[in-house]
Parts: structure tokens; sequence; C-alpha cells
């Protein structure tokens, strides 16, 4: 799929493999944004390592999570918002190199309004988490609720 000498060519400035562990990737301080499909659990990866994503959604709850994540949280930038593929006619639209650049340059960005959310949403996180945080009251609650309710 790539050009002839493309690997050669990036070698010193970039590293293109089949897999990584995301979780790993996500927490290194060398990462400075994240292109994601805005699954779920992508997502909640990247704001746990407080990592700005530039979302590229390619079907299903993807869409509606890149949608909240750009548009109603200001939590991620846009590459394309609305990538469709309509198997029926046999189109498809392509993401231009230049939607691609767009987006994870305005990820990228140091000192932007998007970057200081997405820090602010990694602090919340974190202290939900905590003793007394409301994820862990949720799941105590949760928990006890079904225990008194089993018949």
């Amino acid at each position: 799929v790539l050009p002839n000498g493309f690997l050669d060519r990036t070698a010193e400035t970039g590293k293109i493999i089949s897999w990584a562990p995301q979780v790993d990737v996500l927490n290194s301080p060398a990462i400075g944004a994240f292109v994601t499909h805005c699954g779920w659990n992508s997502i909640l990866e990247s704001l746990w390592f407080g990592v700005p994503m530039a979302a590229w959604p390619i079907y299903a709850e993807q869409q509606f999570n890149a949608f909240h994540m750009v548009e109603e949280l200001g939590l991620a930038a846009e590459v394309r918002k609305e990538y469709r593929r309509d198997n029926m006619l046999g189109e498809s639209k392509i993401v231009t190199a230049e939607e691609i650049e767009r987006g994870i340059k305005c990820a990228m960005e140091q000192d932007s309004k998007m970057r200081k959310r997405v820090m602010e949403m990694k602090d919340k996180l974190h202290v939900a988490l905590l003793d007394g945080g409301s994820s862990k009251c949720a799941l105590k609650k949760f928990v006890q609720d079904v225990v008194e309710n089993i018949p």
C-alpha cells in the first residue's frame, strides 16, 4: 500500500507498524496528539492520558462520538465529520491529505483551548476514580443494589 522507499525515507521522522499497545503509546510524553476513529475506548484512553485527539470517524457510533467530542465538548479536532462510504453505489469519499494535516495540526497546537480542556478532563477523570470519587461511588452503589436485589 505504501509507495516504494516510503519507510526508508521516513525512518528518521516516524515509525509505521501494524499494531502497537495503544495505552502504552498514549502514556508516552512523546505523543502530542492521537488520530482516532473515535471508538469509545480510544476516546477514554486518550482523555485519561491527556492526549488531544484528531477525530476521524469511520462508521457506527464513531460518528456520534466524534460529533460529541468536537462540537459539543471541544475535546477533539476534526479531520472530517461526515466520512461515509456508500457501498450500494460503489462511491466513497476519500479524506484528503489536507484534511488530515489540518486536523493533526489543530490537535497538536500547544496553547490551544482544546488542549487545556483535554487536560482539565484528564484531571476530572483521575479524581472520579479516587476513593470517594464519583465513579467509585457509583460503582459501589450499583454493586450494592445488585446484591440487595438478587432474588
